[in-house]
């Protein structure tokens, strides 16, 4: 659960555009690969979740280089959820954190959802069925696996974010100071995340496996 609220007059018009683009259509795959996947136990699940990380997303630490730190939860659900849900669930997030509390800008809401909803989700989901197999039940593979995703997603969400900004001509930093920056504070962070990650999804499989789509077996689908 680690990256940040990048606010309006952060981007540039082409870098912001360029990420709500990808944002959009990603989002809207999502939308068609999870209609299948929504029976109650997942929308109570998927509930869960979003009401846990947009608490814990409203916690705000601020670093230098011009932005802030916070927990963000996007391998999380990536792992429980799937990745195609798991960013649905992120995407909600930041969309009501950006209209109802001003928590990162509108005009920045594609790049938000980019690095927390994407990259972090993606990451954490691959790094994760890279160990944990589907029918995984060796804990320490599971274990291992939630770790990895959750500490190494945010770190790379938050390079990417880094960048973004970096080379946008709106901000005053240059890629020399933002990516160093968010990288850093974020392989921090992504310990913490990490270490939350593998406990919640550990204790996941172990009470409930049905829930946690990213051990389902190949038949079922992602």
């Amino acid at each position: 659960m680690g990256d940040v609220h990048i606010p309006d007059g952060f981007l540039d018009p082409v870098t912001a555009a360029l990420c709500y683009a990808i944002a959009l259509v990603f989002t809207a795959v999502a939308i068609y690969k999870s209609r299948a996947r929504l029976k109650p136990e997942v929308i109570t699940l998927a509930s869960l979740l979003a009401a846990a990380i947009f608490a814990a997303q409203m916690l705000n630490w601020p670093i230098p280089g011009g932005t802030s730190l916070h927990m963000v939860g996007g391998a999380l659900v990536g792992i429980l959820l799937g990745p195609w849900l798991g960013e649905l669930v992120i995407a909600v997030v930041l969309l009501v954190q950006c209209l109802v509390f001003g928590d990162g800008g509108i005009t920045a809401l594609g790049a938000n959802i980019l690095n927390m909803g994407i990259i972090d989700v993606l990451i954490g989901y691959a790094f994760f069925k890279a160990l944990a197999r589907p029918g995984e039940t060796n804990r320490a593979r599971v274990t291992l696996g939630a770790f990895l995703g959750g500490w190494l997603g945010i770190t790379l969400a938050g390079v990417a974010c880094g960048l973004e900004i970096g080379y946008s001509p709106a901000f005053p930093f240059g890629v020399a100071i933002t990516v160093p920056v968010m990288g850093l504070w974020h392989i921090g962070l992504g310990v913490i995340e990490g270490i939350i990650t593998a406990l919640v999804v550990d204790y996941m499989a172990r009470k409930l496996p049905s829930l946690v789509m990213s051990l389902e077996l190949p038949a079922q689908g992602v």
